[in-house]
């Protein structure tokens, strides 16, 4: 319990100031979240919960994208939160919670969602694997969980790989290189399937886990 207060005090003093500009200064380094959303296949009445939804943009590009899909969200940080509120109003339902310990039941009523997405935040979790699992039992039957977050960026220039994760640790972000195979252990022990794609460069890494019907 103390180990999340700490985190969520970490995000909140992260996000105090930075949740104003996040979205306009993101989007040039943030590649790869609207593939996602794009590869997420939903249909009117379905539902689709973010972890780790932070200043609600992601929901609010899939609720343009999929019309009629039911959208939900939790963020350890009540500072982004904040934001998301005000972003998305009641087109959304927004809780404060742990990625690394929530049940869709106890948080959203929901006994699974048919989609969960998670976009560059495995990489600011410190138990990310179980911030992963979590969101593995919060799929419904024939539900898929959407990741992309920072890949290895082994074709980019050297000095420039080794200035961008210098610059990504001042903010608290390690990426997370073992997430394939984390995810294909999940699966297994699952019986859930698993497909990883590599962003150009390396720069990203995407998976999909998809649960059986």
């Amino acid at each position: 319990m103390m180990a999340t207060q700490s985190h969520a005090q970490l995000m909140d003093n992260v996000y105090r100031g930075q949740r104003h500009i996040y979205d306009i200064t993101r989007k040039y380094f943030l590649f790869g979240r609207d593939r996602l959303i794009d590869g997420l296949d939903m249909k009117p009445g379905q539902t689709l919960l973010e972890v780790g939804c932070g200043t609600g943009r992601n929901l609010d590009q899939a609720r343009r994208r999929w019309p009629g899909a039911r959208l939900f969200g939790l963020d350890i940080s009540s500072q982004m939160l904040q934001s998301a509120h005000a972003k998305l109003g009641t087109q959304a339902t927004l809780t404060l919670g742990d990625a690394c310990a929530f049940s869709a039941s106890g948080l959203f009523r929901q006994s699974g969602f048919d989609r969960v997405m998670i976009s560059f935040a495995l990489s600011m979790i410190p138990d990310w694997q179980a911030a992963l699992s979590t969101a593995c039992d919060a799929l419904a039957p024939g539900g898929a969980l959407h990741i992309v977050d920072f890949g290895d960026g082994s074709g980019l220039p050297g000095p420039l790989r080794q200035g961008l994760n210098a610059w990504l640790a001042r903010f608290h972000v390690s990426p997370r290189l073992s997430l394939p195979e984390a995810a294909r252990l999940q699966g297994k022990a699952r019986g859930f399937r698993v497909e990883v794609w590599r962003g150009a460069f390396g720069y990203y890494q995407m998976v999909v886990v998809t649960r059986k019907k």
